[in-house]
């Protein structure tokens, strides 16, 4: 099997290459620099491996929720080079490539991204018995004072940006019940792999016209009444 990914959804960007179990990577933290960097590390990645665009298999992409540009650019270059091609899409949940992140002993992990504006974007995962991580719930967006976890569970593993966002009110409020945390975990094209792998041996693989982004926010600003509120409960 061979699959492309692409992970721009955060302020990294990253695309990777699965060559019958082998992984090839790009990873950079670079805000602003996605469009500038994704098609020319693919095509690397490419020549790294001595295959072309046509053998590949299929495509991968970080559908979001993350930040709107990002996302948009995922789902733009994947559906270009799938419908050049001819190939299935597997979109995968942002959320859920982050949550990757979490050390593989955990059984509970609580991923989360800054989503700006006073809000996150955070979802809760448990490993099933193949090891295998399950979304428990819906993905959110929300205020991090707000996000709950089951009552009376410890033993969660926290990552991403959320839990720095609001001078860390995430990472405060879960402090007792966190086994680990990483706040500066972010999202890798290699995760997007391993989970896209999984679903392509399930023939989950979907048409590229067909895939949908995963925004959660359909405000992308805060009006300037909104911004003086959230200043003032700063205060």
């Amino acid at each position: 099997m061979k699959l492309l990914a692409f992970e721009t959804a955060t302020e990294a960007c990253s695309v990777a290459l699965y060559v019958d179990g082998q992984v090839l990577e790009r990873f950079e933290v670079a805000p602003r620099r996605h469009a500038e960097l994704s098609l020319p590390w693919a095509e690397q990645l490419l020549a790294e491996a001595g295959i072309s665009r046509s053998q590949l298999d299929g495509i991968a992409l970080s559908r979001g929720p993350g930040a709107f540009t990002g996302v948009r650019l995922a789902i733009a270059i994947a559906q270009g080079i799938a419908l050049a091609l001819d190939r299935p899409l597997l979109p995968v949940s942002t959320l859920q490539t982050l949550a990757m992140r979490a050390p593989q002993t955990a059984a509970q992990v609580l991923a989360s991204i800054d989503a700006r504006m006073g809000e996150i974007y955070a979802a809760r995962f448990v490993r099933d018995g193949e090891g295998a991580l399950q979304l428990q719930g819906n993905e959110v967006v929300i205020a991090p004072d707000a996000v709950e976890l089951p009552a009376d569970e410890s033993g969660w593993a926290g990552v991403g940006t959320g839990f720095g966002a609001m001078d860390g009110v995430l990472a405060t409020r879960f402090q007792s019940r966190l086994t680990s945390l990483d706040a500066q975990a972010l999202p890798c094209a290699s995760d997007v792999l391993k989970i896209a792998v999984a679903a392509m041996q399930r023939g989950e693989g979907i048409a590229p016209e067909l895939v949908q982004p995963a925004y959660l926010r359909d405000n992308v600003a805060l009006t300037l009444v909104e911004q003086q509120a959230l200043r003032d409960s700063k205060r």
